[in-house]
């Protein structure tokens, strides 16, 4: 049984990676092995950096699920 108020909730893996002045973080989704990535300043806080690096991994596995546009023509 899932812990309470997690019901549906899925858990994803956050690396962070110090690259000079800046911080890589690596979200990565265990079940379909999506993983995207982030760069953004060593000032902002990593529970931050973790919110955009996930919401960029939601995004991605939104966009993978969504039916191709079928219609004719030419795609701007």
């Amino acid at each position: 049984m899932a812990p309470r108020g997690t019901a549906g909730q899925r858990s994803y893996l956050v690396e962070f990676r110090a690259v000079g002045s800046s911080v890589k973080v690596t979200a990565l989704d265990p079940v379909t092995l999506v993983e995207v990535s982030i760069v953004g300043p060593t000032n902002v806080s990593e529970a931050e950096l973790s919110r955009l690096a996930v919401r960029k991994l939601k995004y991605m596995l939104n966009k993978r699920t969504e039916p191709p546009d079928s219609r004719p023509g030419i795609k701007v």
